[in-house]
């Protein structure tokens, strides 16, 4: 028998990586942020928000003894992007992992929808995944040391959500699992892995605010697993996409929902 070589703990581990997440001041980009700075990686942090987001992840990373750079920008601004990922190469090194979890999600009847609602969202959900990975694979292709690149999807890209009067945040969703696998394709022979992640009713802050309470419970009910998912739990899935333990995986969409697309 050949001599195994094997150091399964270690193909998890992100050391002397660096990253760059969007939407890391809160919910799912803030928690896979704190858990890839665990991991070993140092993170490039960009959200548009305006309060204290960004600076409770950068103090959760410093306590694990890696770097962070805080990055105000929107994903709609390409210019916003591209300095972004200058700014986070010059002060942390080569960019080799990136996580797209900026997004939006609101509802309204198709018939009642404004132009305005619709294409906002569309901007975000879409647009800024698709610049966000532009930005990022660009500079992976320059220095050429290859990478690794997971964007945010959702469920909704998969199925129709009951009860759910959504039709441009359902179109965006399953645009950026179709764009994820497009892009792994183009980039398939030049070492950018490009994957997506589908997670199904979480308990991020804008599902649990108290207004929510009814709904939360239908999305609890309509779950096999009769809970909505915590934050936490997507942590697992990217770094295992983003790390070495996922090198033969490309163009894959992991749906992290609790069962629910097998009802």
């Amino acid at each position: 028998m050949a001599e195994i070589t094997l150091n399964a703990p270690a193909l998890f581990g992100l050391s002397g990586r660096v990253a760059l997440v969007t939407g890391a001041g809160s919910g799912i980009g803030q928690r896979i942020a704190m858990g890839l700075a665990q991991c070993g990686a140092d993170v490039g942090l960009l959200d548009r928000r305006t309060d204290d987001g960004l600076a409770q992840t950068a103090d959760f990373i410093a306590k694990t003894g890696r770097r962070s750079v805080q990055i105000a920008a929107d994903v709609t601004s390409e210019d916003a992007l591209a300095d972004a990922v200058r700014r986070v190469e010059a002060e942390l090194g080569p960019l080799t992992l990136a996580v797209n979890a900026a997004g939006i999600a609101n509802a309204s009847p198709c018939e009642e929808m404004s132009e305005d609602q619709y294409q906002t969202l569309m901007d975000i959900n879409m647009k800024g995944v698709w610049l966000s990975c532009r930005a990022e694979g660009r500079a992976m292709l320059a220095h050429g040391k290859g990478g690794s690149i997971v964007n945010i999807a959702s469920m909704s890209g998969v199925i129709v959500n009951r009860g759910l009067s959504q039709v441009h945040y359902n179109a965006s969703k399953a645009g950026v699992i179709h764009m994820s696998k497009s892009m792994a394709m183009e980039w398939v022979g030049r070492g950018i892995r490009v994957n997506s992640i589908s997670p199904g009713y979480t308990a991020t802050p804008m599902n649990t605010r108290p207004e929510m309470v009814h709904q939360t419970r239908e999305f609890e009910s309509q779950t096999p697993m009769q809970r909505m998912a915590n934050v936490d739990e997507m942590v697992g899935p990217a770094v295992f996409l983003l790390s070495d333990a996922a090198s033969y995986c490309t163009g894959v969409d992991l749906l992290v929902d609790g069962g629910f697309c097998c009802w």
